[in-house]
């Protein structure tokens, strides 16, 4: 069974503003990145799929059933770490989960061991105790992630993890996730504007742009590598493109890299003899691979 499918989803408030066009899309089970710019739709997206607010237009299935009339069964199977929090300061950890568990309908012993479990997975176990309002924002981060997790769910919606953290725990988020994803058997489908963290953990991407599905795909072909040489010499780089440019090469610079189209089967040899005749240390000559942020490019851009 996919985890989500769509069927010319559409969604628009007031009449006015459209949040998702004919949104058409099948997403399989794994760790799944949802993409896109602040107001692309994501949030509205993932809404509909918890049963939060209705579609305008067409239809969405998660494993199978219809949030819209089928609330209760998704969100037993279906964890959601909101973008911002409303923690409560002056309760601990440990009791906010659990507290979330019981709500999810987790006999009240049956809630203390899973909030215990799920705030060890989540870095918490050894601070479940202390106040969150003691917290920093990774821990709070953490606690929301937590929470989600207490109820034991087939699919975890995440709406911007690392929100608000620095670089490391960034980093550490990331790390936690993609764990979850790999060794849990729970389906993820991270919500991020931030397009390196996507290619850092997910197996596939669905990328939307104002409301519209731009593509979904494997993050492996999205990017596979492409008909363009990268070319990078320690030295001399403008001396190497004019050498190239007099072979008939047509050469693009990219900061300190040289892109070359692998048009013909000795592209390669007349790059290293170019190389070899100025003497020039070679750094890199290898296929270049398409990046994901190429998909939000201007079109003569993307196909460099």
């Amino acid at each position: 069974m996919s985890l989500i499918e769509t069927q010319g989803l559409t969604k628009t408030y007031g009449g006015r503003v459209t949040a998702l066009h004919d949104l058409t899309v099948t997403v399989e089970p794994g760790i799944v990145g949802l993409v896109g710019a602040n107001g692309a739709g994501k949030s509205t997206f993932i809404k509909i799929m918890l049963g939060l607010i209705a579609p305008t237009a067409g239809t969405v299935r998660v494993f199978g059933l219809d949030p819209t009339v089928e609330t209760d069964k998704v969100r037993a199977k279906v964890g959601y770490m909101p973008e911002h929090d409303a923690l409560p300061p002056d309760v601990s950890a440990a009791e906010f989960v659990t507290h979330l568990g019981r709500i999810s309908g987790l006999p009240r012993t049956a809630a203390r061991e899973r909030a215990s479990e799920a705030l060890r997975h989540v870095g918490l176990y050894e601070e479940r105790y202390r106040q969150i309002g003691g917290y920093s924002t990774g821990m709070k981060q953490r606690v929301k992630l937590a929470q989600a997790l207490v109820h034991d769910p087939d699919l975890l919606l995440l709406d911007e993890p690392t929100n608000g953290l620095d670089p490391a725990g960034r980093d550490a988020m990331l790390a936690l996730v993609h764990r979850i994803g790999s060794e849990f058997g729970i389906s993820v489908v991270t919500c991020s504007h931030l397009l390196g963290e996507v290619e850092q953990i997910c197996d596939s991407l669905v990328a939307i742009e104002g409301g519209k599905l731009l593509r979904a795909d494997r993050i492996s072909a999205m990017t596979a590598a492409s008909d363009v040489l990268a070319v990078e010499v320690s030295e001399g780089t403008e001396e190497l493109a004019a050498a190239l440019t007099e072979l008939d090469l047509p050469v693009r610079a990219d900061g300190r890299m040289l892109l070359v189209p692998l048009d013909h089967d000795d592209t390669y040899d007349q790059i290293l003899r170019a190389v070899a005749d100025l003497d020039l240390p070679l750094h890199r000559l290898d296929q270049r691979r398409h990046r994901v942020a190429e998909l939000f490019a201007p079109r003569e851009a993307a196909d460099v």
